[in-house]
């Protein structure tokens, strides 16, 4: 999917909501449980509950690994299930060199070699360049690079600042920013910095940031429109546990969750947005 179609989807959903699917068969409701496959069946209910409201779904691929074959069968399911003209995002976090770089693009990308055919996938940067441009070599796909995180631990490195007062992150930004344009490469930025969502923007004016962080974490809505928005809306806001995990009835409580959320989105669409 290209940055047209995805900007396509957001404005006629009125939303830039993702939906993790951070399917974790210790969570999910025992209705699933009796099922052949759980996970792919938990799954399929929350894609029903949110499709109207989502525009992209974002496998956290920890927990299909997990699970060894069954849990990649699950993932192949719900992957085929999710409908084509939504964002797919595997969050994977991968950073690895050379080869290993190429068959880790090759599991997501190529549908040919895995039979999985995402639009993204998460990457760390940490190893340099050798580690990300396998990614975008692929047409149409997109690398999502981990920037400024909401984890505790993200201070340890991002926030380092050199001589020049300059922080880690941003390096990061701009080095990365030399390999791919905006139409293929979106940052991760945690919702919890909110401090620090205008200066990223300055750094990154035409690239998407993938948001997590909003709602259970803390993080608001309301902030990450007003200060990260760009002409393109540039913004996917993750929210995992907070719509999957809402409450036992799936169906319903899926669905009233996202809708909440695209409502709050479609408002900040129409005050926040410049086209």
């Amino acid at each position: 999917m290209n940055s047209i179609q995805l900007v396509q989807q957001i404005e006629s959903k009125g939303s830039f909501l993702c939906v993790g699917l951070d399917s974790d068969p210790r969570l999910i409701p025992s209705t699933f449980q009796k099922e052949s496959d759980p996970i792919f069946s938990f799954n399929k209910a929350v894609i029903d509950a949110t499709e109207k409201y989502a525009v992209a779904y974002k496998p956290n691929i920890a927990f299909y690994e997990a699970l060894g074959p069954k849990g990649w069968e699950s993932l192949q399911k719900t992957m085929d299930y999710i409908p084509k003209n939504v964002f797919t995002i595997a969050d994977a976090k991968r950073g690895d060199i050379g080869n290993t770089a190429l068959k880790y693009a090759q599991t997501f990308f190529e549908p040919a070699s895995s039979g999985f055919n995402f639009d993204s996938i998460t990457v760390a940067p940490y190893m340099g360049e050798d580690s990300v441009t396998p990614f975008l070599s692929f047409e149409n796909k997109w690398v999502i690079l981990l920037a400024l995180t909401s984890n505790q631990g993200s201070q340890d490195f991002q926030l380092i600042r050199d001589e020049n007062n300059i922080p880690l992150y941003e390096h990061v930004m701009r080095k990365a920013m030399e390999w791919g344009d905006a139409g293929q490469l979106m940052f991760v930025i945690g919702a919890t910095r909110t401090e620090y969502l205008k200066h990223v923007r300055q750094i990154a004016p035409d690239h998407f940031f993938l948001v997590p962080g909003v709602g259970a974490q803390g993080g608001s809505l309301e902030d990450v429109a007003k200060y990260a928005m760009n002409s393109k809306v540039g913004l996917l806001v993750n929210s995992s546990r907070g719509i999957i995990y809402a409450g036992d009835d799936t169906s319903v409580s899926a669905a009233r969750e996202a809708k909440n959320i695209k409502e709050e989105m479609s408002m900040y669409l129409d005050q926040y947005w410049i086209k």
